[in-house]
C-alpha cells in the first residue's frame, strides 16, 4: 500500500512554482522517451494544470524547449480530437 500523500499547507507561487512546472514537464518527456505513455500523459496533465496558473511573465521564465515540447505533445498525441487511452480493450 502506497504511503499517503500530505496535503500541501501553502500552494506552490513564483519561483516555485516555476521550478515545479519545469520539472513536471521534464518527468513527462523522460516518460515519452520510456514509451510509458499512460504515466507520461498523467505527468503532462498536471505540468498544464500548473502551467496554466502561470502568468504571461511566469510562463516567458520557463525555458522555451520545454514549453515548445509541452505544446506540442499537448496539441498533437493528447489533444482533444485524440482518441482516448483505454478504449479499444
Amino acid at each position: 500500500m502506497p504511503a499517503k500523500k500530505k496535503p500541501n499547507a501553502k500552494p506552490l507561487i513564483g519561483a516555485a512554482l516555476i521550478k515545479e512546472v519545469c520539472r513536471r514537464i521534464r518527468v513527462a518527456r523522460s516518460y515519452w522517451d520510456a514509451h510509458n505513455n499512460r504515466a507520461c500523459r498523467g505527468e503532462r496533465e498536471k505540468a498544464m494544470a500548473l502551467y496554466e496558473t502561470l502568468t504571461e511573465a511566469e510562463r516567458e521564465k520557463v525555458p522555451q524547449e520545454l514549453r515548445v515540447w509541452l505544446r506540442y505533445r499537448s496539441e498533437k498525441y493528447f489533444g482533444d480530437d485524440r482518441t482516448p487511452p483505454g478504449g479499444g480493450r
